[in-house]
């Protein structure tokens, strides 16, 4: 069962609600991960890698560091089901593309800015998501 954790997740939005507006302030771009990533690739890749790359890293980053800071482990459980995560992976892909953009860039800036699009969007995300989970945790048994 999911964990109820108002503080933690509270303060979690918080930081990458601020990660949005460094983003924005220091390159006058919105912070979707998906097109971050995507711009350190060919035949994105593009003038600004080394900020991209920097800020990839510290998404993965980050919570090695918690751990290190911490010396708790970092609690996530996710699927050991290989081609199920592999399968999940591709969708997410095949929707930031047809979606012109990902959770953070339509949920977190396009919101903030009132876009009805990324509103739309961030609908057809989360129906998804309750989806998904409904189905692997009554459906699948995952």
């Amino acid at each position: 069962m999911t964990q109820f954790t108002p503080l933690a997740s509270t303060f979690g939005g918080t930081l990458i609600g601020a990660a949005a507006v460094i983003w924005m302030l220091f390159n006058g771009r919105i912070s979707g991960i998906s097109g971050i990533l995507g711009s350190l690739l060919p035949p994105y890749a593009n003038a600004s890698f080394a900020e991209a790359a920097a800020f990839i890293l510290g998404l993965v980053g980050a919570p090695l560091l918690w751990m290190v800071l911490t010396a708790r482990p970092i609690q996530q459980s996710v699927s050991t089901n290989v081609i199920l995560m592999a399968t999940a992976g591709l969708l997410v892909g095949i929707g930031t593309i047809y979606g012109y953009g990902c959770t953070s860039g339509h949920g977190v800036c396009g919101l903030a800015r009132l876009s009805y699009r990324s509103l739309v969007a961030t609908l057809i995300f989360m129906a998804t998501g309750f989806a998904t989970v409904f189905v692997t945790r009554h459906v699948i048994g995952g």
